[in-house]
């Protein structure tokens, strides 16, 4: 009986849209195309409140703008020493008049030193697989620009840790500021980067520091969220103990929750660490330098191999701090300390064989030259070969690479461009509103209907519908690509680790990588921003998909088995249904990736919301900017709270909960 009134209601609701869509016009033209007199000058006010805040704003005894360039100047301390000890030695002096007063760490000991750390956490292999990334660095050419990035995220990674550790705790401990904190985060992470540098310039200048704020607000949220699901998950009895010891509440806090929950906090420290290298080129573009600017560089002009090179050595960088770090975090339940020994060396015999190994190469550095700096004659360059590659491909495929883009532009997505274009937003309004009751009541009805009103009302309808077509399409081809791949690898355990192996390699790479041989083999347009868009975005739907299908209870397929179901039998009416939940989540998980990688493709000629972002930054307009990214933000939580509403009632419905 409910489902048959579920599905009443859907008709009706859907009746009623299409009469709105078709016959509206000649009744209520303001439902079809919002009137323009009604839009809210929201761009305006945030302009004018930077402006505010620029000039006026003031505390007392100092002024708003004040303050932030003293955090900018506190920051900029740790940043140049840890340039100083891995760049550019340790200067007198600025500009071309400085004097190098000591040497940086030369190639060889900062290489040893990874080692060492490597072999400390998990022994001999992942020394030499950390060294090797290094190691690769320095082959390939890389070696100076990547130790400015280290320096950068040696800086924002602690302040990223730490910051979403002590926002995790506060939210944990106080469940209004849990409350009012969520939505923050929510557009801490789904405002594009783009939106905010133009503020954050304002605010801290240009150059490194600023780069390192931004990429503490674009790292921090996952480390708050996880501290307080960490915090939460710690069982009762823990508690209990603490209390029955009679722990204060700081003691409580550090050390009874926060050791209790290390193993879920490292994962954050992990998540800070990659978004933190994710940032690296986005940040490139308002002073931060090293393999960012590199990357960005060549995509400007057009130069697919040193963008390539430049890109793999981010994830050689982004792999061997992501094993380091998940190693350390085992290693810190272990016993630390040497027991029986006794002076320095034999406590800390790393540590010393550290700075042994400093002084040493230091001091034969001064004397060899290339025990300082890598030597480039002994550099190899493989940048050529990727461009040669493409040219190849130009020459040879350039008709059937053309028939390709024409078929999709022409059968695909010009008519859902079209389709979308032409839509009512008073009726998408009312759609979404009905989803939203329906999966998960009255509350996410006027969450979701509300900020799709908010894009309207401000004027950014047009441009989020060009901005759902895109994400829409590209979503859509990951999930045909993403779900039948990793259906065919769950079960298959060699084949999943190259599967997986692969998509750790597309998600650590840089999102600008994705749009070198795309717009080198397609030109601009539409059509290359959505093959970037899938190549970034499809890892969460083959991830997920494979995950949900390995969950699957083994005696619950046995059971299957046992009742004569067939191998195809046993993956629709069993596996799938089970894992339909976590294959919901990667959706979820592709449109948000899909979205990130949209504000991207503006590079590539895209007229979405993502475009409007990115002209905002080129002429600092900031209100122009936050005003379009919190359109991709509210669309990015309108798609993120749906599914996740229709995840839990699928999960209730099988009884998983």
């Amino acid at each position: 009986m409910t489902q048959g009134r579920s599905i009443i209601g859907w008709l009706l609701i859907l009746a009623a849209f299409v009469l709105l869509w078709r016959y509206g016009e000649p009744v209520a033209k303001w439902a079809l195309d919002y009137p323009k007199t009604w839009t809210i000058p929201a761009a305006k006010w945030i302009s004018n409140l930077l402006k505010w805040l620029l000039n006026d704003a003031t505390f007392g005894l100092f002024t708003f703008t004040q303050l932030t360039r003293f955090i900018a100047a506190v920051v900029e301390v740790p940043y140049q020493a840890a340039l100083s000890l891995l760049s550019t030695g340790f200067l007198s002096g600025r500009g071309s008049s400085a004097i190098q007063l000591a040497p940086p760490l030369s190639w060889i000991a900062v290489i040893a030193i990874v080692g060492m750390i490597g072999h400390y956490a998990g022994g001999a292999r992942l020394a030499i697989f950390a060294a090797g990334c290094f190691v690769f660095l320095a082959i390939f050419g890389q070696w100076n620009s990547a130790m400015v990035t280290l320096a950068s995220i040696l800086v924002a990674a602690p302040i990223g840790v730490v910051g979403g550790l002590l926002l995790g705790l506060a939210a944990y401990r106080w469940p209004r500021f849990d409350a009012a904190l969520r939505p923050l985060l929510d557009l801490m992470q789904t405002i594009p980067v783009f939106a905010y540098l133009v503020p954050i310039l304002f605010l801290f200048g240009f150059g490194p520091t600023a780069a390192i704020v931004a990429t503490v607000i674009y790292a921090m949220p996952p480390m708050t969220r996880i501290t307080v699901l960490a915090l939460r998950a710690v069982p009762s009895e823990v508690r209990d103990l603490g209390r029955m010891i009679g722990c204060t509440r700081r003691q409580m806090t550090w050390r009874v929750m926060v050791p209790s929950a290390r193993d879920s906090l490292m994962v954050g420290v992990n998540q800070v660490i990659m978004l933190s290298l994710n940032m690296v080129i986005i940040a490139s573009m308002i002073g931060a330098g090293g393999l960012g600017f590199d990357v960005l560089a060549a995509l400007r002009r057009l130069d697919i191999g040193a963008g390539v090179v430049a890109g793999l050595a981010i994830v050689a960088l982004a792999v061997a701090l992501d094993r380091l770090s998940q190693a350390m975090a085992l290693k810190m339940g272990e016993f630390h300390g040497h027991a029986g020994k006794t002076g320095f060396v034999g406590r800390y015999p790393y540590l010393t064989a550290a700075l042994v190994l400093v002084a040493v190469t230091t001091a034969i550095g001064l004397l060899i030259p290339a025990f300082q700096t890598y030597p480039k004659s002994w550099t190899v360059s493989s940048g050529t070969a990727f461009g040669q590659a493409v040219e190849w491909i130009n020459v040879n495929y350039f008709d059937t690479l053309e028939a390709i883009k024409n078929f999709f532009l022409l059968n695909i997505l010009v008519p859902f461009k079209r389709f979308l274009g032409g839509l009512p937003w008073l009726g998408v309004v009312g759609l979404l509103a009905y989803s939203g009751w329906r999966l998960g009541g009255l509350s996410l009805a006027i969450l979701v209907s509300v900020l799709a009103f908010l894009i309207a009302a401000t004027g950014q309808w047009e441009k989020a519908m060009i901005t759902v077509y895109l994400c829409g399409v590209s979503v859509l081809l990951a999930t045909l690509i993403g779900i039948p791949v990793g259906i065919v690898s769950a079960e298959r355990k060699q084949l999943w680790r190259v599967v997986q192996a692969i998509i750790d390699t597309l998600q650590t790479l840089p999102s600008f990588v994705y749009l070198m041989p795309a717009v080198m083999l397609f030109r601009v347009g539409d059509f290359t921003a959505m093959l970037a868009v899938v190549a970034y975005s499809i890892a969460p739907a083959i991830r997920y998909t494979a995950l949900g299908l390995q969950k699957v209870d083994p005696r619950l397929i046995e059971a299957g088995r046992a009742m004569g179901c067939t191998n195809w039998q046993l993956l629709t009416k069993i596996k799938l249904k089970l894992a339909l939940p976590d294959i919901m989540l990667g959706l979820n998980q592709t449109i948000m990736f899909a979205l990130s990688m949209l504000v991207i493709t503006a590079l590539v000629g895209t007229r979405d919301l993502g475009q409007e972002v990115y002209i905002a930054l080129t002429k600092a307009d900031t209100g122009r900017g936050l005003v379009a990214g919190l359109a991709v933000a509210f669309i990015a939580i309108i798609a993120d709270r749906l599914i996740a509403a229709g995840a839990q009632r699928t999960r209730t419905r099988l009884g998983l909960q």
